[in-house]
């Protein structure tokens, strides 16, 4: 039987204290939290209303994947707890089956710590006006989607709903968390990208960029929250069909965005309707997202 298709939850036995683009967030007590994610899609920071059926499980579960292989680098949010101890509705555990986790309260800290490996979208544009991404500055003649000499950190604020994060320098970065605290997560980040890359690219998959959030406990200690390296918010590209100077096909939502690109829509809410034949696609590219990831190297 075919999995249930899951937009928005609505759980009788606990608080709804969030609902994000994509996640439901649930108190549990004064320490944790029960994150749901949803089949939901956003694009251009507009969710839109059509699901894609099963993105939610694999989402959950390629975060789950890089949670247990990047405890070395950094500690995450993760409790360990089982669903079933704060949901006790047999119904409604169902329908969290594989799209729900327990996670600590912590103090989330008020920046996107992205990573790019690969010049490409904002980065990319950044780069033809100045030269530079995010304050960085790039060696001249680099073609779009090509390889960085190493990958940089270039922060973003966060964004209210509705609204674009938007690229900040280092220096804005150090006044906003304290110059020890932003040398941490660039540091951090970076280590959490060169890891997750190689392993990636053994199997197939280019990381072009991605944006990690990160949160303090009581202690003040770095802790990974969120998602962590999944098609939502990474570039994931096929290794084989990678052409530097072109703009590669992905199995992120990239795939979305473009198809809405060709729309008469000015990016605001509400998001138009999908066709049966993307929303179809667009749930085979995060099948098989998961499959490389978790399949054997390549």
């Amino acid at each position: 039987m075919a999995a249930t298709t899951v937009y928005r939850t609505s759980l009788r036995a606990l608080e709804k204290i969030h609902e994000g683009k994509v996640r439901d967030i649930y108190a549990v007590g004064a320490d944790a939290l029960l994150i749901v994610t949803t089949d939901r899609l956003s694009a251009f920071d507009v969710v839109l209303p059509d699901p894609i059926p099963g993105k939610g499980r694999i989402l959950n579960s390629i975060s789950q994947f890089w949670f247990e292989r990047t405890a070395h680098i950094v500690p995450n949010h993760l409790t360990g707890r089982a669903i079933e101890t704060v949901v006790t509705d047999a119904e409604e555990r169902s329908l969290l089956a594989e799209r729900a986790a327990i996670v600590k309260r912590l103090q989330p800290l008020p920046i996107e710590a992205v990573v790019r490996g690969y010049l490409i979208g904002s980065g990319w544009k950044d780069y033809q006006k100045t030269g530079h991404v995010c304050g960085t500055a790039l060696p001249a003649g680099l073609p779009l989607a090509g390889a960085l000499p190493e990958p940089i950190f270039t922060p973003a604020t966060k964004a209210a709903a509705g609204e674009h994060d938007q690229n900040i320098s280092f220096t804005e970065t150090e006044r906003l968390i304290g110059a020890a605290l932003a040398a941490k997560v660039r540091d951090t980040a970076i280590a959490l990208y060169t890891f997750a890359a190689a392993h990636a690219r053994r199997r197939g998959i280019i990381i072009a960029d991605t944006k990690f959030e990160f949160g303090l406990d009581e202690h003040g200690t770095l802790t990974l929250i969120d998602e962590a390296l999944t098609p939502d918010s990474s570039r994931f590209w096929p290794a084989d069909s990678y052409r530097p100077g072109t703009s590669p096909p992905s199995f992120d939502k990239q795939f979305v965005r473009d198809y809405l690109e060709t729309l008469d829509w000015n990016k605001r809410a509400p998001g138009p309707k999908l066709p049966p034949e993307i929303i179809a696609r667009s749930s085979e590219k995060y099948h098989e997202a998961l499959r490389r990831l978790s399949g054997p190297a390549a």
